[in-house]
């Protein structure tokens, strides 16, 4: 049967660039997605890909709906009755606005990454790299200000740097062969953001601390669910991570959870929530609930496995909860409104707020750029409104890895939304 409308002028082709990167799946190839018709290197929104279930168009009733992730049973014995309820799946078909953003924003982020998988090599600067990083990003999602674009900034933390690291302008860091970087991005669809990462490394003699973080943020989804208390989670979680040990120059060093950090629930246009997930064993009896998303993310580290604030501050948030205060700063009024205009709740860097756009074309077209601006975002942090997120290190000397999926307690199921070919 011939196809018509969208799908018609699609042109599908054969994946052929295997994945090259290290702990990432066998039989992954980094531009898998021109077999939905994508451009290579990828150019096409991927809306003209995929519809929604409940897309009445005519005109795109040709083309497959977004991809479904990766669905688990939700553990518990309490929970066996999920899968065939009947009363649970008309509850779940309610929802499917929702699973239909949450699958737009992860089908991005899957062929954003797979792109990057393609150019992250040792000798990329790495403001080079999170410019294409995140050029790919906004022209895939289409971007068009808080409705749908980046969901952070590309976190690209190396070695004993864990995370909230993204270049300031001026940062020529190169990437090396040596180098242990966690590759951390973005996306969203009306708010609703996917938060998923993964560590590239070159040298094999870091393979095990990247196996020990990936199989325990696996081993962290597996234990997720409705009902579950969020300190079981951190007990699976350490339990696989701390079973592994690395050797490094002659000395062996265990791999331990950080165990400040966390994985953690997310609402619209709200990055974190309101729980945390540990990934060490504790005494948090609070349980997971039907209907919410999670990032679940761990990260482990051949150092001491705690992590503190260090460096020059490239990542900052308006605060969800941000209190009413009458600012005396014109300078500082006029970056609030710059800032609710452009990122609203959502994360944001230096180097957006200098772009031209000043971080959305669709936002501010190219007068958006902020100049003299940091004065101004000093005074927001100082007072409250806008949260700066340094870099968060372990000690000098030592590298940590980090693998991050995010997902959904569906009434039937849980659905691993940002699961891919390669991790």
């Amino acid at each position: 049967k011939k196809k018509t409308g969208a799908a018609a002028k699609l042109v599908k082709g054969t994946p052929s660039n295997k994945a090259e990167g290290r702990f990432l799946n066998e039989g992954s190839f980094t531009d898998y997605y021109v077999a939905h018709g994508q451009t290579e290197p990828p150019t096409l929104p991927v809306v003209n890909l995929f519809r929604g279930e409940d897309d009445e168009d005519p005109s795109r009733k040709g083309l497959p709906t977004f991809p479904q992730g990766e669905i688990q049973e939700h553990p518990l014995e309490s929970n066996s009755h999920r899968v065939s309820s009947e009363e649970l799946r008309a509850a779940d078909r309610l929802q499917q606005d929702l699973y239909d953003k949450l699958r737009h924003a992860s089908e991005v982020h899957r062929q954003v990454r797979h792109h990057a998988q393609s150019f992250i090599k040792p000798g990329i600067k790495l403001i080079d790299m999170c410019e294409r990083l995140e050029e790919t990003n906004r022209r895939l999602v289409q971007e068009c200000g808080l409705e749908r674009g980046i969901g952070f900034p590309t976190g690209c933390s190396l070695n004993h740097v864990a995370a909230h690291y993204t270049p300031n302008s001026g940062d020529d860091t190169v990437l090396s062969y040596d180098d242990v970087m966690k590759v951390d991005f973005g996306t969203q669809i009306d708010g609703r953001i996917i938060d998923c990462a993964w560590t590239v490394s070159f040298n094999p003699k870091y393979d095990p601390l990247l196996e020990a973080v990936k199989e325990a943020t696996n081993a962290g989804i597996k234990a997720a669910g409705i009902d579950v208390r969020l300190c079981d989670i951190g007990e699976s979680v350490q339990e696989v991570m701390e079973s592994y040990e690395v050797e490094l120059e002659g000395k062996t060093y265990p791999v331990k959870c950080i165990r400040n950090l966390n994985g953690h629930s997310m609402g619209p246009y709200h990055i974190h929530a309101g729980k945390s997930v540990p990934i060490v064993k504790c005494d948090d009896q609070t349980k997971m609930e039907e209907n919410e998303i999670f990032a679940i993310e761990t990260f482990g580290s051949t150092g001491r496995g705690y992590i503190v604030e260090d460096m020059e501050c490239s990542h900052y948030m308006k605060n969800f909860h941000a209190p009413h205060v009458p600012l005396r700063v014109p300078r500082a009024k006029k970056l609030l409104a710059h800032i609710n205009k452009t990122f609203g709740t959502l994360a944001f860097c230096r180097r957006w707020l200098e772009r031209e756009d000043g971080g959305s074309a669709t936002v501010n077209k190219q007068g958006g750029r902020q100049e003299k601006y940091l004065g101004a975002l000093k005074n927001l942090c100082d007072v409250g409104i806008v949260q700066p997120y340094p870099p968060l290190v372990d000690v000098k000397g030592c590298y940590t890895a980090q693998y991050e999926h995010t997902l959904i307690l569906r009434p039937t199921c849980k659905e691993i939304l940002s699961r891919g070919d390669d991790y």
